[in-house]
C-alpha cells in the first residue's frame, strides 16, 4: 500500500504520518528530510547556493538512513536536530528547487517505497514522487495555526525562533514551494483535502484511517 500526503509547512503532515505509520503498520518516509540533509551538507561544506554543480554533486553521493525510532543519519552521524535548525530551514527550499537534486532525491524516495507498505509525505508526493499512490491526501491549515505549531515544535527541540520569524519563514516557503518549476506544491482533483486548523490530531488520524481502511 502507498499512502501519499502533500501540504504546506506546519500543516501537520509529519505528525499525522508518524502516528498513522504506527497505527496502520506502514513505513513512514519524510521526504523533506532528504532535502534537509543535502542542505545541511551544503552548509557544512561552505558551498554557495549559486554553485549548483557542487550541490548536485552532494546530492548524488549523499548517504541518508532513516531509523525506526525516528533518528536520521547523514554519512553515519545522527543529524536529527541539526536538520531542523533555522539555517537549514532558510535554504532547503531553493536547494530542493534544483531539478537534478530533485531527480536524485525522488529516485531515493521511490526506491524506499517500492519494497514495503509506506506512508510518504512532502510537497509533491501525490503529483510527482508517487503518482500511482493508492490514496492521496492534501493537508492544510491557516498560516497563523501553522506558525504556532512550528513554534511549539521548535521550543521542544531547543530551536530559538520567534513566532514572527517562523510566520515569515513559512510565508516565504509557501511561495517558493508553490512556484517551483519542478515538483511544485499543488492541489489536484484526486487528492482528499483536509483543513486541519480546527481539528485535533486524533480527528485527522481517524478521518484518514476511515478512507484507507486500516
Amino acid at each position: 500500500m502507498k499512502v501519499a500526503i502533500d501540504g504546506p509547512a506546519g500543516s501537520g503532515k509529519g505528525t499525522i504520518s508518524s502516528i498513522l505509520a504506527k497505527k496502520c503498520s506502514l513505513t513512514y518516509i519524510d521526504t523533506g528530510v532528504t532535502y534537509r540533509c543535502v542542505a545541511l551538507k551544503v552548509i557544512e561544506k561552505g558551498i554557495d547556493l549559486d554553485d549548483k554543480d557542487a550541490i548536485i554533486d552532494i546530492a548524488s553521493k549523499i548517504d541518508i538512513k532513516f531509523m525506526s525510532d525516528g533518528v536520521t543519519y547523514l554519512d553515519g552521524k545522527d543529524v536529527s536536530s541539526k536538520i531542523r535548525s533555522k539555517e537549514v530551514t532558510s535554504i532547503v527550499s531553493p536547494i530542493s528547487s534544483i531539478p537534478k537534486v530533485r531527480e536524485y532525491m525522488v529516485e531515493l524516495q521511490r526506491n524506499m517505497a517500492n519494497s514495503e507498505d509506506v506512508i510518504m509525505e512532502g510537497r509533491d508526493i501525490t503529483t510527482v514522487v508517487l503518482p500511482d499512490a493508492d490514496y492521496k491526501f492534501y493537508l492544510d491549515a491557516s498560516i497563523g495555526e501553522r506558525a504556532k505549531r512550528r513554534y511549539i515544535q521548535n521550543q521542544e527541540k531547543g530551536i530559538n525562533m520567534s513566532l514572527e520569524e517562523i510566520k515569515s519563514s513559512i510565508e516565504t516557503r509557501d511561495y517558493n514551494d508553490m512556484h517551483k518549476e519542478v515538483g511544485a506544491l499543488k492541489r489536484t482533483d484526486n487528492q482528499i483535502y483536509i483543513d486541519t486548523s480546527n481539528l485535533t490530531i486524533d480527528e485527522v488520524v481517524d478521518s484518514i484511517r476511515k478512507v484507507i481502511g486500516r
